[in-house]
């Protein structure tokens, strides 16, 4: 493992206003895992960038991938 955060997984779920939102699980150099949860327009453009077809592609890429530095 690199000495930075990699995506584990990631899934679909229902935000507070009704639209999708984007719920990323991050493993850290440590092993900790944590979540974080992404807006629609957020998890669309992290999808697009990512060359992910769907959510189960985002297994192994870079947390950088979120902040759009990957």
């Amino acid at each position: 493992m690199s000495g930075e955060p990699v995506i584990v997984g990631a899934e679909i779920a229902a935000g507070h206003d009704g639209s999708a939102e984007l719920v990323v699980r991050l493993r850290y150099p440590n092993g900790a895992e944590g979540a974080v949860t992404l807006d629609e327009e957020t998890g669309l453009k992290l999808m697009q960038t990512s060359g992910a077809e769907k959510v189960e592609d985002l297994a192994g890429k870079s947390w950088r991938a979120i902040v759009g530095k990957d």
